[in-house]
């Protein structure tokens, strides 16, 4: 149904703070130009300096490429093993009974990854906070400074769930099925292939719709825009109910934020392309669009 109990508010938030089982969470992660000569597109900097700055009371901060990412892949931010991230998110004070609140800085892009991630481990109780820590502050609302103090250890038992996420062949071959529509969550001038991509290749994967993930959102409060308008933006893009959707963007990030928004909508055929542009672009044997 519409309005899944995954979206928090900053009031709610600020009513549950100090709860015995809340867990919060920054995932903030910022992208910096890579060196000269590098092969890497950019580097993924965490950003404790901005936690430590100032963060909601009590929260806890998530390194998503340092922790929580696949440490044996050239790829940045690539789902790892299952016992990994029950080590990981344990290591942080998750449990089954754990009530996880996620939030990041700028964008809820980093949020969204960690609440996709922690679904496709069946971990159906956690909520990213709508506006994140920039609605948060706009209302004035108490910040805390210092390193994190963390959570207890605790014992996280995933119950992995399918279909969450697809490699490049899976993608390949969604783009040619019927009832499957491949969506990248990229901007315009990207999709299009009209601006140099960090990736490798400009363009997209052949065949797919463009619903921008900074489109879904309020570029003052960083908040998602309603569900009615979200709805409005996938169907204008021939995304239905009754289809599967394959999202895709640089780096498998910001295509969480039209899967969270999705789900929240109740469709319920959705996967992520983990690798996206970062692997696709740099493969010559896939083919790739522009224009």
């Amino acid at each position: 149904m519409p309005g899944h109990n995954d979206l928090i508010s900053t009031a709610e938030l600020a009513e549950a703070l100090g709860q015995p089982d809340l867990r919060l969470f920054d995932c903030t992660t910022y992208l910096e130009p890579a060196p000269e000569g590098s092969s890497q597109p950019y580097l993924a900097v965490p950003g404790r300096h901005t936690f430590e700055a100032g963060h909601i009371p009590g929260a806890d901060f998530l390194d998503l490429q340092g922790e929580f990412s696949d440490p044996d892949t050239a790829l940045r931010f690539m789902m790892p093993g299952v016992a990994f991230l029950e080590r990981a998110f344990g290591r942080h004070g998750v449990s089954n009974a754990s009530r996880v609140v996620l939030y990041s800085i700028g964008t809820p892009v980093w949020a969204t990854r960690f609440w996709w991630m922690l679904a496709s481990l069946g971990f159906e109780n956690a909520a990213v906070l709508d506006g994140g820590l920039d609605k948060w502050k706009l209302e004035g609302r108490a910040l805390e400074t210092g390193q994190a103090k963390g959570y207890p250890p605790a014992t996280f038992t995933a119950k992995q769930k399918d279909g969450f996420f697809v490699d490049k062949h899976q993608t390949l071959a969604a783009t040619s099925e019927r009832g499957t529509v491949v969506v990248n969550a990229l901007g315009p001038q990207f999709h299009k292939g009209l601006e140099p991509s960090r990736y490798g290749r400009p363009g997209r994967v052949p065949g797919s719709c463009n619903v921008s993930a900074a489109t879904l959102l309020d570029p003052q409060t960083k908040a998602f825009i309603p569900l009615g308008e979200a709805e409005a933006k996938f169907k204008t893009q021939g995304i239905t109910k009754d289809k599967r959707v394959v999202a895709y963007c640089g780096g498998g990030i910001s295509a969480t934020v039209d899967l969270f928004l999705l789900h929240r909508l109740g469709y319920d055929k959705l996967t992520l392309y983990d690798g996206s542009m970062g692997e696709w672009a740099k493969d010559n044997e896939l083919p790739i669009e522009t224009g």
